[in-house]
């Protein structure tokens, strides 16, 4: 609800049938159109009901109301959908962040893809040649990375909060388990509450980042050494005393965490307690191992990860005599898998930060020689950007939400002065839907493409954030 907005509270008793669901997991009804709305070919009031989903019949409390649309809540559920499923988190329906828990997951995974096709077909008016197959994981703790946030503003009167935020909300959800994230993580959290309770700056402690790790060494003797490594960078906005740090190392030492610090940007990111570790994940097809840092771009879900990374080179078609580029590279993810198909690949991402830990993860998989990094603003890109690149048959684009307008720009430019610069084959790994239209709506009519096929990737169950893929090839 916006600022000055006052609440609104109405019950509606008479029943009506959801038509549709919106990506908020909002179901949408409508009401009957009166006479007026009749008289001037307008269709009746649209209703969001939280709660509600489609060929549901359901009563419902209206708690936002505007002109053209109301926003309300479910009252009753008098007829469920057949796909309606019991949500398993506690926290459901308080929490932001699984708004999708009361829909079955291969119906989560229809709509996804409905969305996907919906977006090709009226934005860029495409229709891919090939529907892929959607791929999907598991579907509960299968979160390596998280950012909590942390508050000690709480009706219970001395109760540090530590989760995701309320459902469009600043507010802070009061939540001690968390279903998506691995258990030993989920367990953690009412102890992350104790210790933030106990520190000298719990006013200013206002986040914990997660990141969750595969095993140091999987095939060791050592049973720390077969366990996942879990990091947690405390936001810390004021030092630490010698008693916070004794609590932080004694809180490290006890749950077999590591424990970092952030004192001010992303840049003063730094390990605490103990000073050293390894936190990585594997793409075994691919004989990689990718080192990070808990504050490093990385996927959340990693083996949605590996099935994302296989798919892609599959699509990509890549031989042994090609040379490849791989925009917005970020550490890697790609490029190494890449590398070793190919025979040289140049990885570009925009963040000198990133670059160097590609060049430091291309070391270590001893892919130096096959695989190059560099800093490239992509954002800003023209012909003779894509000139200095060199020439590449094979292209794959993995951009933040943006999309990559301006590549596809500079490669329409480049086939309207027809240049041999453009790739024969691209593949486009997207997280929005409607940017990878507007791009595809770019390279399938200005640009000379062809797109040969789409889908999406379920790598954030119950979330509605839909990851997708799409394929283009160059018309001869």
């Amino acid at each position: 609800m916006r600022r000055g907005e006052k609440p609104v509270h109405i019950e509606v008793t008479e029943p009506i049938r959801v038509e549709s669901l919106d990506l908020d997991a909002q179901g949408i009804a409508r009401l009957a159109p009166n006479e007026e709305e009749t008289a001037q070919g307008h269709s009746g009031k649209v209703i969001f009901i939280q709660g509600a989903l489609p060929t549901e019949l359901v009563t419902y409390v209206v708690t936002r109301e505007k002109a053209r649309f109301s926003k309300a809540k479910v009252l009753n559920i008098l007829k469920p959908a057949v796909f309606r499923a019991e949500p398993k988190c506690k926290a459901f329906g308080i929490c932001g962040g699984c708004t999708m828990q009361h829909l079955d997951i291969r119906a989560q995974v229809a709509m996804k893809q409905r969305v996907l096709e919906d977006d090709l077909k009226h934005i860029a008016k495409v229709t891919p040649e090939e529907i892929l197959r959607p791929m999907g994981g598991p579907a509960w703790e299968y979160r390596h990375r998280a950012r909590l946030s942390a508050v000690n503003r709480s009706i219970k009167k001395g109760t540090v909060l530590i989760g995701f935020h309320e459902g469009k909300s600043a507010y802070v959800a009061d939540m001690t388990a968390c279903e998506i994230l691995p258990k030993s993580i989920s367990d953690l959290l009412p102890e992350m509450r104790k210790l933030v309770n106990a520190l000298s700056i719990l006013d200013r402690m206002p986040q914990i980042e997660i990141a969750v790790g595969e095993p140091e060494d999987p095939n060791s003797d050592d049973p720390k050494k077969t366990k996942p490594v879990t990091a947690l960078v405390f936001r810390n906005l004021l030092p630490l005393t010698p008693a916070d740090e004794q609590l932080l190392r004694d809180f490290a030492d006890e749950h077999e965490v590591w424990v970092w610090l952030q004192p001010k940007g992303i840049e003063t990111v730094a390990p605490f307690h103990p000073l050293t570790g390894k936190l990585c994940y594997r793409l075994p097809e691919f004989e990689v191992e990718m080192p990070f840092k808990p504050a490093d771009f990385t996927q959340v879900n990693h083996l949605m990860n590996r099935a994302l990374v296989s798919r892609a080179v599959r699509l990509l078609e890549v031989q042994p005599t090609d040379r490849v580029l791989d925009l917005f590279c970020g550490i890697g993810n790609f490029t190494l898998p890449l590398a070793r198909r190919a025979n040289a690949v140049l990885g570009i991402e925009g963040l000198e930060s990133l670059t160097t830990r590609a060049k430091e993860n291309a070391e270590h998989n001893q892919l130096a020689d096959k695989a190059r990094f560099m800093q490239s603003n992509l954002f800003e890109v023209t012909t003779e950007t894509i000139a200095s690149w060199g020439k590449a048959n094979r292209w794959l684009m993995d951009p933040p939400r943006e999309g990559a307008m301006e590549i596809c720009q500079a490669l329409t430019q480049l086939h309207e002065q027809g240049s041999n610069l453009p790739p024969q084959r691209i593949v486009y790994v997207s997280c929005n839907p409607k940017t990878l239209a507007r791009d595809t709506d770019i390279l399938c009519h200005l640009a000379g493409y062809v797109l040969k096929g789409a889908g999406i990737v379920n790598m954030f169950p119950h979330t509605s954030h839909v990851e997708s893929m799409a394929v283009f090839e160059r018309l001869l």
